[in-house]
C-alpha cells in the first residue's frame, strides 16, 4: 500500500502592513513535517536555525489508489505521496520543503511542485515520487508591483489588486492557475504590448536541489531565472515572487469580422493600438477556418467596476460553448452569437474583469468518457495565412472535434531557454478539442498533432509544451533548439535529477 501524505490546514483572514506593501490575504496556514525540520536544515547547510515544524489536525489527500492525474485525465501516474503546503512564504515553508527534499533524495525519489495541475502531459506529476501542492492565496500589493506566494491563484491576485486600482500586467485568460505555475510554463494572455508572463516577473525565490534558497532575477543568477521561466519545475521549487502590475483601466470592446487568411494585418494593428485583443475562428465544416473575428479593447474614461464577473453570464457562456460538442449546428450557432449578437450587447468592463474568469465557464458536465484537450501553435504574422491553409488540410481530415480557437498576440521572448517566440512576435492559436478517452482517440490525436507540428515548423513556427506529449523527441529538439542547453544547466544545479516529471523523462533526459 502506498504511503498517504500528512496534510494540516488552518484558516483565517489577515490584513497587515509591511512597509510599502499592503497585504490582503486569505491564509490557509499549514504546519507540516514534525521534528525532522532542524536536522533537515543542518543537512541543507542553512546558516540560521528555522522554527520547529509542528504536526496536528492530520488529514490525508492522495489520488485514488496512490495515483495522481492532471487536467487531461490521461496522465494517471503512480506517486509515493502527495502533500499540500499552505504556510506563508518564509522559514516554515522552506523548512517543510527542505525536509521533503532530504527524504526524497535519501530514497531516490523525485519531487515536483504544482498548484492546479492544468498541464496535460504529466508535467506536474513525479512518477513514484513526492508530489507537492501549494495552497495559499497571500498577495502583497506595492507600487506597481505585487509580491505573492508561489501557490496563489490569479483570482487571489486580482482580488488583492482590485482595491489598489491595479491589474496583472500579463496573466492567462483564466484565473484558476497558480502564479508560479504560469511562470513555469511561461504562459501568455490577451494583453498585447508585452511578452509572456515571465517577462513581467522582477524576481523569484527558488529552492534548489542542494537545499539552498536563492533570489533569481533577469539580472542576478539570470541563468537560473531564464531556465526556471518555462522550465516546468525542473530547476527548483519556487516559493515566492515579485511581479509587475499596471493600472486596472476601463475597457470598451470593438468587433471586426474578416476573412481568416487576412486576419494578421488588423491583428498587428490592434497589437500596436489596443491594450488587449484576441481573435476567434469559425469552426463548422462548411466554414472551417474561413472567417475570423477580432475583438479589440480601447481604454476609456469612467469609473472602473470591480473585476467580479456575472454568474449568469458565465452560465450562459458555458451553455453556448458546450452545445458545440459533436454538433455542426452548435458550432454555427455559437459563431452567429459571437459575431452578430455579442457586438450589440457586450459593454464595458475592467481590464482585470476580462481575465478574471474560471475555466468552469467553459467546462461541460462531468463526462467520464470525454475530456477537453488543448493544443497551441505559434506562427509569425506574415505566415498566418499559410497556417490557416495548413489547418484546413489537417484538422478536418483527422476527425477531431474542435470546439474553440482563440488567437492571441505574443511579443518576442528571448529570455526563456525553452522560448516558443525567440525570433519575433507571434500569433498564438489556442485550440480546444473535445476528445474521447479511448486509445483510438488518443492515437488519432497523436497523428494529427505530429502533422500540425511538422507543418508549423516548416512555417518557422513552434508548438506549446504543456499539453499532450505527442510530439516526437526529434520534433521537440528541432523546434526548441536550446533544449540541450536547458538540460545541461538543469544537470549542473540538479545532478541527481531530483526534480523530474514525464516531460523530463520523455524529452530531456537523453539530451
Amino acid at each position: 500500500m502506498r504511503n498517504t501524505p500528512t496534510v494540516i490546514r488552518k484558516s483565517g483572514r489577515a490584513l497587515r502592513d509591511t512597509g510599502n506593501f499592503q497585504v490582503k490575504v486569505t491564509r490557509r496556514q499549514t504546519l507540516l513535517g514534525a521534528g525532522a525540520a532542524i536536522g533537515t536544515i543542518a543537512a541543507c547547510g542553512s546558516s540560521e536555525p528555522l522554527p520547529e515544524v509542528n504536526s496536528a489536525d492530520v488529514t490525508t489527500n492522495l489520488g485514488s489508489d496512490g495515483f495522481l492525474n492532471d487536467a487531461s485525465r490521461l496522465s494517471k501516474t503512480p506517486i509515493h505521496k502527495h502533500i499540500v503546503l499552505s504556510e506563508d512564504p518564509g522559514k516554515s515553508l522552506v523548512a517543510a520543503l527542505r525536509s521533503e527534499l532530504v527524504q526524497a533524495a535519501a530514497n531516490g525519489r523525485s519531487v515536483n511542485l504544482a498548484a492546479a495541475r492544468h498541464s496535460m502531459g504529466g508535467h506536474s506529476i513525479p512518477r513514484d515520487g513526492t508530489a507537492i501542492t501549494f495552497n495559499n492565496g497571500l498577495v502583497e500589493v506595492g507600487d506597481g508591483v505585487y509580491r505573492t506566494h508561489a501557490g496563489a491563484r490569479w483570482r487571489d491576485v486580482i482580488a488583492a489588486l482590485d482595491p489598489a486600482g491595479l491589474s496583472p500586467k500579463v496573466m492567462q485568460s483564466n484565473n484558476d492557475f497558480g502564479v508560479a505555475a504560469s511562470f513555469s510554463v511561461n504562459a501568455h494572455g490577451w494583453p498585447t504590448a508585452f511578452g509572456p508572463m515571465g517577462s513581467t516577473v522582477r524576481w523569484i525565490k527558488i529552492l534548489l536541489a542542494d537545499g539552498s534558497l536563492i533570489t533569481a532575477s533577469p539580472h542576478k543568477d539570470s541563468e537560473i531565472f531564464n531556465a526556471a521561466m518555462g522550465g516546468y519545475g525542473l530547476i527548483g521549487l519556487i516559493t515566492e515572487m515579485e511581479v509587475e502590475a499596471v493600472p486596472n483601466t476601463l475597457l470598451k470592446p470593438s468587433f471586426l469580422r474578416v476573412d481568416a487568411e487576412k486576419f494578421a494585418e488588423p491583428f498587428m494593428q490592434s497589437s500596436q493600438q489596443s491594450p488587449m485583443a484576441f481573435g476567434r475562428l469559425s469552426l463548422d465544416r462548411d466554414n472551417f477556418f474561413r472567417e475570423a473575428s477580432l475583438v479589440s479593447f480601447k481604454e476609456i474614461e469612467g469609473e472602473v467596476p470591480d473585476s467580479q464577473g456575472s454568474e449568469f453570464a458565465y452560465g450562459l457562456a458555458r451553455s453556448i460553448f458546450r452545445v458545440q460538442t459533436n454538433s455542426e449546428f452548435g458550432k454555427r450557432l455559437r459563431w452567429g452569437i459571437e459575431t452578430n449578437l455579442a457586438p450589440a450587447f457586450l459593454g464595458t468592463s475592467s481590464r482585470s474583469g476580462q481575465m478574471n474568469k474560471s475555466v468552469a465557464q467553459i467546462n461541460g458536465p462531468d463526462r467520464p468518457n470525454r475530456a477537453d484537450i488543448l493544443h497551441e501553435y505559434f506562427v509569425a504574422p506574415e505566415r498566418f495565412a499559410d497556417f490557416i491553409k495548413v489547418c484546413r488540410a489537417i484538422i478536418p481530415a483527422s476527425d477531431q472535434d474542435l470546439l474553440n480557437v482563440t488567437l492571441r498576440w505574443v511579443e518576442r521572448d528571448t529570455g526563456s531557454l525553452l522560448s516558443y517566440a525567440p525570433g519575433g512576435p507571434r500569433i498564438a492559436a489556442v485550440m480546444n478539442f473535445s476528445q474521447m478517452l479511448t486509445q483510438e482517440a488518443e492515437d488519432n490525436a497523436k497523428i494529427m498533432t505530429r502533422q500540425l507540428i511538422d507543418a508549423v515548423h516548416t512555417l518557422g513556427g513552434s508548438y506549446y509544451l504543456p499539453y499532450r506529449p505527442h510530439a516526437t523527441v526529434d520534433q521537440f529538439s528541432s523546434v526548441y533548439t536550446r533544449a540541450t542547453e536547458f538540460a545541461s544547466l538543469k544537470r549542473s544545479v540538479d545532478p541527481n535529477q531530483l526534480f523530474r516529471s514525464a516531460f523530463w523523462d520523455r524529452y530531456l533526459s537523453t539530451l
